[in-house]
């Protein structure tokens, strides 16, 4: 079985945060994960790649680059909002099956509640009560039988700090309300360690539940600070949190094993959370954790 490698321009500081504006055109980005060794790409917040299918095909096509996925942040807790929330979901999901994409990368609306971001990575317990819990459940179970429906592709969740679904025992709360064949995770290996997780020790819980990987280190020291001083989520990351792989306490062989060991046969997307002024930087860390992986026999 096979782990192939992608990246996605959050490495290049590409979030879908409304008020962290892109530093790069998207040709550059394109360019570079190309550059940097990576066969495949996310699409990133909706509206930096191009949104024509005919356009799309034709700049990821001319790089050598195979669209993947989309990491779609839903406010599954509002359930007033679903219908709208499932039709972007869908319209997103339609663009990526246009493109031979494998699966829509559902997540919460994450880094839009105050409480939620100040206490991210050193909070536990969790926000929501049982009733909210089904209430969200319902919600993600809702929009990933339509996105399923609808274009094919495979759903997964992304649990992620600075949203309701961020630590391991509230992924489980969420795992064990939706439906296993229609809802797989995605393992955010930097995301599960600064929540408290060890992500080896996620994949031997949810095994062939983990349908999906993204690469992500976390700096043990960083890690320690942020905690100790009860940092909020997007200083913490500002300080280099998510490092590049193999610097930090992530066990990436380990995870390989893991993953080989249930057949798993996809892809993973490297990512490093970045805010940084030197805009060759993120190349540079790219070409490294390129190099990293291919070291661990990637």
């Amino acid at each position: 079985m096979t782990i192939r490698l992608a990246s996605a321009p959050v490495s290049w500081g590409i979030y879908e945060f409304k008020d962290i504006e892109p530093k790069y055109p998207y040709g550059r980005v394109l360019d570079e994960i190309a550059e940097t060794g990576y066969t495949g790409i996310e699409l990133g917040p909706w509206g930096y790649l191009p949104t024509d299918p005919a356009v799309l095909r034709d700049e990821l096509g001319a790089r050598g680059l195979q669209l993947l996925s989309s990491f779609v942040p839903v406010r599954f807790a509002d359930a007033a909002d679903i219908a709208a929330q499932e039709a972007h979901a869908l319209k997103v999901g339609r663009l990526l099956a246009s493109q031979g994409a494998v699966a829509i990368v559902l997540a919460d609306d994450n880094g839009t509640v105050p409480d939620l971001v100040q206490w991210a990575g050193w909070r536990g317990g969790s926000a929501l009560s049982p009733a909210e819990w089904d209430v969200y459940a319902a919600g993600v179970n809702r929009v990933a039988r339509t996105v399923h429906d609808e274009t094919g592709l495979s759903i997964v969740f992304h649990h992620h700090c600075a949203g309701y679904v961020e630590t391991p025992e509230e992924t489980r709360a969420l795992m064990e309300r939706t439906d296993p064949d229609l809802v797989g995770l995605c393992l955010d290996t930097g995301h599960w360690h600064y929540a408290g997780g060890d992500a080896v020790q996620c994949i031997r819980e949810y095994g062939e539940r983990v349908r999906y990987l993204h690469f992500k280190d976390c700096d043990p020291a960083i890690k320690a600070k942020a905690w100790a001083e009860h940092l909020p989520y997007f200083p913490a990351t500002a300080l280099g949190l998510f490092c590049e792989l193999g610097r930090g306490e992530v066990d990436f062989p380990a995870i390989v094993g893991e993953m080989n060991a249930l057949g798993y046969d996809g892809w993973a997307v490297v990512e490093q959370d970045v805010f940084v002024d030197d805009l060759d930087a993120p190349k540079q860390s790219s070409r490294r954790n390129r190099e990293y992986l291919q070291g661990i026999g990637l």
